[in-house]
């Protein structure tokens, strides 16, 4: 491959629709191999890369993805910004199925996953305050709203281990919290990029209702999960190719410039 790519995408298996002349390119990491090759294709012209996050056929949960491969993997191959949509439950009533939620916040409640490039001997603390770049947020935001989207700008996303759902009790402690959506792999994807200085955003698409939401009585199931998911699927994908048509060229957010200062060092 003979020029950068500047932007990738995850996303599930169903967005290889989403290049169009793709070639599949497959990138060494000191992490093990990515969730797949890396496809490299072209959206309205300009180069783009895409991993699907867990698998070709879905085949790795959200608790064994391998993000550190997948984010060094994007790195390897140019990307400077990254777009992560996902899937994920609304804790509150007003966030509705079928919604989009641009998130700025996220709340960490995995264990145990690999969730740093820095474990020494330099000392590397990034700066998260605000995990998602405020750039690539304000892209989705108003192209989402050029297309008409019911779109939420602004949302704590909670990110918990899974593969299981949660527990009615642990949904209602979540709602009561004030966060707005639930996930389980927006941590340590988001992190990972920030410590690699590419800009990272997040679009949610909202499923269902988790269990313990107020007024809403069907637990999640996740045949509920993958059936309003793809009824959105031809709405994320619009929303995706207006996106990285919005990019600019010249990166001036704080995501850039995240190891500066960053490093302890004697």
């Amino acid at each position: 491959m003979s020029e950068p790519v500047r932007i990738g995408v995850f996303g599930g298996s169903g967005f290889y629709s989403f290049l169009d002349d793709v070639e599949e390119v497959k990138v060494e990491t000191p992490y093990g191999e990515p969730s797949a090759p890396v496809s490299v294709g072209s959206v309205r012209g300009l180069r783009v890369a895409f991993i699907p996050r867990h698998g070709v056929r879905h085949e790795l949960p959200p608790h064994v993805v391998p993000y550190r491969a997948n984010l060094w993997a994007l790195k390897e191959l140019g990307v400077e910004r990254v777009l992560g949509p996902c899937a994920v439950g609304s804790l509150q009533p007003h966030i509705k199925p079928g919604d989009f939620v641009v998130c700025d916040q996220l709340i960490d409640r995995t264990n145990g996953r690999p969730s740093t490039f820095y474990d020494g001997p330099v000392t590397t603390h990034v700066s998260f305050a605000e995990p998602y770049c405020p750039v690539l947020r304000r892209a989705f935001v108003e192209a989402g709203r050029d297309q008409g989207l019911s779109l939420h700008d602004g949302g704590t996303v909670l990110v918990v281990q899974g593969p299981r759902f949660s527990t009615s009790a642990e949904s209602r402690f979540f709602s009561a919290q004030g966060w707005e959506v639930i996930n389980m792999t927006q941590h340590p994807e988001a992190i990972l990029a920030r410590e690699l200085q590419m800009c990272y955003a997040n679009v949610s698409v909202v499923t269902d209702y988790d269990a313990g939401v107020e007024g809403e009585v069907a637990p999640v199931s996740h045949d509920e999960v993958v059936r309003v998911f793809e009824e959105n699927l031809g709405r994320l994908r619009e929303l995706l190719f207006a996106v990285v048509a919005r990019v600019p060229q010249e990166r001036a957010c704080v995501c850039a410039t995240a190891l500066a200062g960053a490093r302890f060092e004697v």
